[in-house]
């Protein structure tokens, strides 16, 4: 098949172009680079700088496209709070603009990125997609709006349309800015050099971390799927984890004894997250196959950053 992945130089979109042309499929990627990184991509995968609100680019890279993997998007929640008209901009403007850049072309499916914090806070788990999103974030706001809009424009306009709410991502290659690192990475890095390990709130709150490889299994199965046109499908490990439990996976896989701070005045974020997966089970075949404590153990041998780092110390 012939692909175009946008986002492509991003922690997700780079693992999933790299399996794709694994796999033998044709793969284009559109990534601005604001912080993707082209080094993480095989030589196979044919890479254009550029903006998904470029509407002559996308429609030069969508000649011959089977199927869309909108992956590009801003992703941190709380620089989100910050910045929420670029999170606008890029989150729900870019993929409108990739959704009139198909019809255009003619390209007959897209497999949006979704993210489970459209949840937000519930009161009951585990979480399923007929439930009513209660965002909590500009963050969530961009990607609900743009579930919305991928699934309107493509009855309107006949795109078969799937929107995968990813959970907790997690997996070698997950980037580890200076501001608003993702929790795993953070913590890990943290844990093998001896520093202190801030955990907002009291470490009661829970999250669904779904290791890499599993997530792509998803995204590589909704491109193919019959019957998901129109489907909002959970993507998770169907696993509630604490703070306190990760936490202390993270000190058995390590080995390292942990300096823990628990930051009270910080806000943990909701109070629980878990996948319900029947629908991914349903539609997509899709059955997590690694648990966290593997996976964790996978990210520590996979990714040269924390080889290092556990050689160092």
């Amino acid at each position: 098949m012939n692909f175009l992945v946008t986002g492509a130089a991003g922690f997700l979109g780079a693992a999933l172009c790299n399996r794709l042309v694994q796999a033998g499929h044709n793969v284009r990627g559109l990534d601005d680079l604001s912080s993707g990184d082209p080094a993480r991509l095989l030589p196979q995968v044919h890479l254009t700088r550029g903006d998904v609100n470029d509407r002559p680019k996308l429609w030069t890279l969508l000649q011959g496209v089977d199927c869309v993997y909108h992956l590009a998007a801003r992703v941190s929640v709380p620089e989100s709070v910050l910045y929420p008209r670029e999170y606008n901009a890029v989150n729900v403007g870019g993929t409108v603009s990739v959704m009139e850049a198909m019809h255009d072309v003619g390209v007959k499916r897209v497999v949006l990125a979704s993210s489970g914090a459209v949840y937000g806070e519930q009161s009951r788990q585990p979480l399923r997609e007929d439930m009513r999103p209660n965002p909590r974030s500009p963050y969530a706001v961009s990607k609900l709006a743009a579930e919305y809009y991928v699934r309107t424009i493509g009855a309107l306009w006949k795109i078969e349309t799937v929107a995968l709410r990813i959970f907790n991502a997690y997996g070698p290659g997950q980037p580890l800015p200076v501001a608003h690192a993702p929790v795993i990475p953070r913590f890990l890095k943290q844990a093998l050099t001896g520093g202190s390990i801030v955990a907002f709130g009291d470490g009661s709150q829970t999250r669904d971390y779904v290791y890499l490889d599993d997530v792509l299994d998803a995204l590589v199965a909704a491109a193919t799927a019959p019957t998901v046109d129109q489907q909002v499908i959970n993507v998770g490990s169907g696993e509630e984890t604490s703070v306190r439990d990760l936490l202390s996976c993270l000190a058995a896989v390590t080995g390292r004894k942990l300096d823990v701070i628990y930051s009270r005045a910080e806000d943990g974020g909701v109070s629980r997250m878990c996948a319900d997966l029947s629908l991914a089970a349903e539609k997509l075949g899709f059955r997590p196959r690694v648990g966290l404590a593997e996976g964790l153990r996978l990210t520590l041998e996979r990714d040269p950053r924390f080889s290092l780092l556990k050689v160092a110390n």
